[in-house]
């Protein structure tokens, strides 16, 4: 049976690659510090299930310790130059996309298929992690299509994914810091003092209110943390599963896949995801460091009210 162990193992393969192309790219003049950074988190993926949590806590603080030390780098070597991308992007044109919706079309698929198929009476995938195990196969799918497609050197896709998280650099660790650190401040309580504090100030008798408050709360506390796997325990904690599904019978699956894209709104609206909203700016150069986000409120707001609608209307009908 594959499970999510088995795509820890894929990422941190992957982490290990990239290690290893910065210990050996000579043009980066950090490349020990890059080299030890993602070398660490390739160990976290591999083994990190196996090892004791003090021992996980240890490679995290090494971590921090490395991109602190003189931080990350950029190597200069690639797998291809500039006029080679751009002629290859004029010759493909919009068939580049094609990888790109496979991941989609295969998650999807995946998600509703894996769920009926089994081999010698066991489901072949966990069915309670299929949709993050059909996005991992998806994305190899993806990677295989686009290098049939393109036919570039066989290293292209490693040292393409060394050249990426090194632009991003400890950045890209943080959805995974701040999904753990939101699962700390469910165990610590916080979510029972986010619903003390909105049953003292907020009316919550009307199942309106409370998924207003919900879908509001996860937007914000997203903003706040950065991170929309951060809020959802907490907030689901302190409003979600003790009002919309205990006191109004909501339906929790309805109320938690809204709930999270309710966060996503938040996390268009702030610097503290900064992954996604300050390292763009920093990779095309622009003079405003907040210029994605202010281009995002908008859309984000629309979205924020379109899921409240949705949820109110949704999560009572069962």
């Amino acid at each position: 049976m594959i499970t999510l162990e088995h795509i820890y193992w894929l990422t941190g393969l992957m982490m290990g690659g990239v290690a290893i192309v910065n210990w050996r790219d000579w043009s980066n003049p950090r490349r020990f510090n890059n080299t030890a950074f993602w070398g660490i988190y390739a160990i976290t993926f591999v083994v990190g299930s196996r090892l004791p949590d003090l021992t996980n806590g240890f490679l995290v603080i090494a971590m921090v310790l490395v991109a602190s030390i003189r931080g990350l780098g950029q190597g200069k070597q690639e797998s291809a130059t500039r006029e080679e991308r751009e002629a290859s992007a004029q010759r493909w044109g919009n068939r580049l996309f094609v990888p790109t919706l496979t991941i989609p079309l295969i998650t999807v698929l995946g998600t509703v298929l894996f769920k009926k198929i089994t081999i010698s009476g066991a489901p072949l995938v966990d069915i309670k992690q299929v949709t993050v195990i059909s996005l991992a196969i998806a994305t190899v799918v993806a990677l295989a299509t686009g290098m049939i497609m393109l036919r570039p050197p066989l290293l292209a896709p490693i040292k393409e994914a060394r050249r990426l998280l090194d632009a991003v650099g400890w950045a890209a660790v943080l959805p995974q810091m701040l999904a753990a650190l939101g699962a700390l401040f469910a165990i610590a309580g916080v979510g029972n003092v986010v619903s003390g504090l909105a049953q003292r100030w907020i009316p919550l008798d009307n199942p309106f209110v409370v998924v207003t408050t919900y879908a509001v709360g996860m937007a914000v506390f997203t903003m706040i943390m950065g991170n929309a796997f951060a809020a959802f325990p907490v907030m689901t904690a302190g409003i979600g599963l003790p009002l919309i599904v205990h006191k109004f019978g909501g339906d929790p699956a309805v109320m938690a896949a809204i709930g999270m894209l309710s966060g996503f709104c938040g996390t268009l609206m702030t610097p503290m995801a900064a992954n996604f909203n300050i390292v763009p700016t920093a990779l095309l150069e622009l003079p405003d460091e907040y210029a994605v986000i202010k281009v995002q409120i908008p859309t984000a707001l629309m979205l924020l009210g379109a899921n409240i609608l949705l949820m109110n209307f949704l999560v009572f009908r069962r």
